[in-house]
């Protein structure tokens, strides 16, 4: 069989092995950390003691060298069994490939060897209060200060806020004309000056710990700069958009995967005493669930069309990455509501499981760039006028 997203044999001992750890150890506690709002504790450890950490790091670093593909294909599982895991392992990468392909962090090699040995957890800090949704428009500023610089921000929304050791943060350039002027800089979490406020209680991703974090004349050293002034847009739009954006795809596939497998699941084991019929006898049900997993797979299949297009990319390149991310977003939405519905009661009542991957889909919905984003993105590149 042909794999959808192209995997070889190596990567596919990737998948099998996220699978595995997913179902060991994510599973027993996910439906814990969705109740209580709590950090996937034993989910991390174990990607990190597991190698994930370092995936998609260069091997001179330690890392793993595997592509787009297999993180995709990675998260897929992780996300199956627990979407607050796979989200913040899909940021822990997303700010390494920013941190590994940055020519002017001097400590880069240290960071991504730490990374590697699963010492070292890194997500991103791009939204700003000030710019809400609009993560590539930060409102703080970098000053100069000698060779260095001082910054104040209110960072919103970071990812693991209160256990990333690091976080990949913007701002806008000295002297910048405006907020698409901006820099990338590495900022540690333990530094005096930066505070992570409040805990996460959201609707879904319940312990992805998010939350605000707060920057308070900080001096950013020059030599932990990630990105030249006035390259951080172009940063964002090269690095951090194409792997965030395959691995919030896979994320809601996984989604998508564990919403059909627990309707299948159900629609076979319950029905009516009275009458001897199983649920999978109602031909509405069934065809609900043939409607999940068609769609289902149709979105796997464009994630994978664009996973062949990163390998060999042109100038189309970007409107598929774009194409991808809303249409998992979109499906993710479609397929869980189709669950709800075919499962009645018994999931609205929370024991089969997809009442939380219901809530968990949505949470792709707002999330920066939001599928309204995406949407204008995409209608403006068509009609040819600039992205931003």
């Amino acid at each position: 069989m042909i794999d959808v997203y192209g995997l070889d044999a190596a990567a596919g001992g990737w998948r099998q092995s996220a699978a595995a750890l997913a179902a060991e150890v994510l599973s027993p506690h996910a439906a814990e950390v969705d109740a209580e709002a709590r950090f996937p504790a034993e989910g991390m450890a174990g990607l990190a003691r597991a190698g994930f950490y370092g995936l998609c790091l260069d091997r001179r670093y330690g890392g793993h060298g595997q592509g787009p593909a297999t993180f995709a294909a990675v998260v897929e599982e992780l996300a199956r069994q627990c979407a607050s895991t796979a989200m913040i392992y899909v940021m822990h990468v997303t700010a390494a490939k920013v941190i590994e392909g940055t020519a002017t962090f001097a400590g880069r090699d240290g960071v991504l060897h730490a990374i590697a040995a699963g010492e070292h957890l890194t997500t991103l800090a791009f939204s700003e209060q000030g710019s809400r949704s609009q993560f590539w428009a930060p409102i703080s500023k970098l000053e100069a200060d000698g060779q260095d610089y001082q910054t104040h921000a209110l960072k919103s929304w970071v990812t693991a806020a209160h256990h990333a050791d690091s976080y990949v943060a913007s701002a806008q350039a000295p002297g910048g004309q405006s907020p698409l002027d901006s820099t990338l800089y590495w900022l540690p979490r333990t530094q005096a000056g930066v505070q992570p406020m409040g805990r996460f209680s959201g609707m879904g991703l319940r312990g992805n710990d998010s939350a605000p974090v707060a920057i308070e004349g900080f001096t950013v050293p020059h030599d932990t700069l990630l990105t030249a002034h006035g390259q951080g847009l172009d940063c964002m739009l090269q690095v951090t958009l194409p792997w965030f954006s395959v691995g919030t795809a896979a994320m809601a596939h996984g989604l998508c995967l564990a919403a059909v497998e627990a309707t299948a699941t159900h629609l076979q084991g319950a029905g009516f005493a009275h009458s001897g019929l199983q649920l999978r006898d109602l031909p509405n049900l069934r065809a609900r669930l043939a409607d999940m997993s068609v769609a289902t797979e149709q979105s796997r299949a464009l994630l994978g069309h664009t996973l062949r297009e990163l390998a060999a990319p042109d100038e189309a390149t970007p409107l598929w990455v774009l194409r991808t991310r809303m249409a998992a977003l979109q499906t993710a939405l479609q397929v869980t509501d189709l669950a709800m519905k075919a499962c009645g009661g018994a999931a609205f009542s929370r024991h089969l499981g997809i009442e939380r991957v219901f809530r968990d889909a949505r949470a792709g919905w707002v999330m920066a760039p939001t599928v309204d984003h995406l949407a204008d993105f995409l209608g403006r590149a068509l009609a040819g006028l600039p992205l931003l």
